[in-house]
Protein backbone atom coordinates (compact mmCIF):
# COMPACT_ATOMS: atom_id res chain seq x y z
CA UNK A 1 0.00 0.00 0.00
CA UNK A 2 1.45 3.25 -0.70
CA UNK A 3 2.37 5.78 1.66
CA UNK A 4 2.00 9.61 1.39
CA UNK A 5 3.86 11.42 4.31
CA UNK A 6 2.33 15.31 4.38
CA UNK A 7 4.25 16.17 7.81
CA UNK A 8 7.98 16.06 6.82
CA UNK A 9 8.65 19.44 7.29
CA UNK A 10 7.46 19.64 10.83
CA UNK A 11 8.01 16.01 12.05
CA UNK A 12 9.45 16.07 15.44
CA UNK A 13 11.19 13.40 17.62
CA UNK A 14 11.71 12.84 21.27
CA UNK A 15 15.54 13.45 20.61
CA UNK A 16 18.07 14.77 18.91
CA UNK A 17 18.51 12.09 15.25
CA UNK A 18 15.47 10.45 15.96
CA UNK A 19 13.80 8.82 13.08
CA UNK A 20 10.70 7.55 11.55
CA UNK A 21 11.57 4.66 9.04
CA UNK A 22 9.80 5.17 6.13
CA UNK A 23 11.29 2.59 3.46
CA UNK A 24 13.63 -0.43 3.23
CA UNK A 25 14.51 -0.62 -0.63
CA UNK A 26 17.12 -3.27 -1.75
CA UNK A 27 18.98 -3.22 1.68
CA UNK A 28 19.02 0.37 2.50
CA UNK A 29 16.79 2.55 4.93
CA UNK A 30 14.98 5.65 4.41
CA UNK A 31 14.61 7.22 7.00
CA UNK A 32 12.73 10.90 8.13
CA UNK A 33 15.18 12.37 10.61
CA UNK A 34 14.68 15.52 13.43
CA UNK A 35 17.20 17.07 15.11
CA UNK A 36 18.69 20.35 16.98
CA UNK A 37 22.04 19.08 17.99
CA UNK A 38 25.11 17.45 16.30
CA UNK A 39 25.42 13.88 15.50
CA UNK A 40 28.95 12.58 15.75
CA UNK A 41 32.01 12.10 13.60
CA UNK A 42 31.23 8.41 11.79
CA UNK A 43 32.19 6.65 9.05
CA UNK A 44 29.33 4.33 7.18
CA UNK A 45 30.02 1.26 6.14
CA UNK A 46 28.08 2.16 2.38
CA UNK A 47 27.24 5.33 0.33
CA UNK A 48 25.31 7.50 2.22
CA UNK A 49 22.71 9.72 0.97
CA UNK A 50 21.62 13.00 2.80
CA UNK A 51 19.30 15.20 2.28
CA UNK A 52 17.52 18.57 3.97
CA UNK A 53 14.23 18.95 3.44
CA UNK A 54 13.98 21.72 6.08
CA UNK A 55 16.28 23.85 8.35
CA UNK A 56 19.73 24.32 7.35
CA UNK A 57 22.62 21.86 8.06
CA UNK A 58 26.44 22.09 8.14
CA UNK A 59 28.17 19.20 7.12
CA UNK A 60 31.81 18.52 8.38
CA UNK A 61 33.89 15.81 6.50
CA UNK A 62 37.43 15.21 6.46
CA UNK A 63 39.51 15.07 3.21
CA UNK A 64 42.91 14.02 3.23
CA UNK A 65 43.12 14.91 6.53
CA UNK A 66 42.07 18.28 5.89
CA UNK A 67 38.09 19.38 7.60
CA UNK A 68 35.64 20.82 5.37
CA UNK A 69 32.75 22.38 6.15
CA UNK A 70 29.69 23.48 3.45
CA UNK A 71 26.08 24.54 4.93
CA UNK A 72 23.36 22.65 3.19
CA UNK A 73 20.15 23.88 2.98
CA UNK A 74 16.90 22.79 1.70
CA UNK A 75 16.88 20.10 -1.06
CA UNK A 76 20.81 20.11 -0.64
CA UNK A 77 21.96 16.97 -0.85
CA UNK A 78 24.85 14.96 0.29
CA UNK A 79 26.26 11.93 -0.46
CA UNK A 80 29.18 10.15 1.57
CA UNK A 81 31.05 7.01 0.29
CA UNK A 82 31.83 4.19 1.76
CA UNK A 83 34.49 5.06 4.00
CA UNK A 84 33.92 9.03 4.40
CA UNK A 85 34.28 10.20 7.57
CA UNK A 86 31.96 13.18 8.39
CA UNK A 87 29.36 14.92 10.61
CA UNK A 88 26.20 16.47 10.82
CA UNK A 89 25.88 19.89 12.80
CA UNK A 90 22.31 21.37 12.39
CA UNK A 91 21.79 25.38 12.71
CA UNK A 92 19.18 25.18 14.79
CA UNK A 93 16.27 22.48 13.83
CA UNK A 94 16.71 20.61 11.01
CA UNK A 95 14.76 17.78 9.30
CA UNK A 96 16.23 14.88 7.11
CA UNK A 97 16.38 12.40 4.84
CA UNK A 98 18.92 9.51 5.12
CA UNK A 99 18.77 6.74 2.65
CA UNK A 100 21.51 4.13 3.72
CA UNK A 101 22.60 0.83 4.50
CA UNK A 102 20.23 -1.00 6.82
CA UNK A 103 22.16 -1.35 10.18
CA UNK A 104 24.39 1.16 9.21
CA UNK A 105 24.89 3.92 11.82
Amino acid sequence: MPTVVTDARSFTAERAWGARDLAEVDGATVRLHWTDRPYRWHVNDGTEVFVVLDGAVDMHWREDGVERVARLGPSDLFVAADGDEHVAHPVGEARVLVVERKGSV
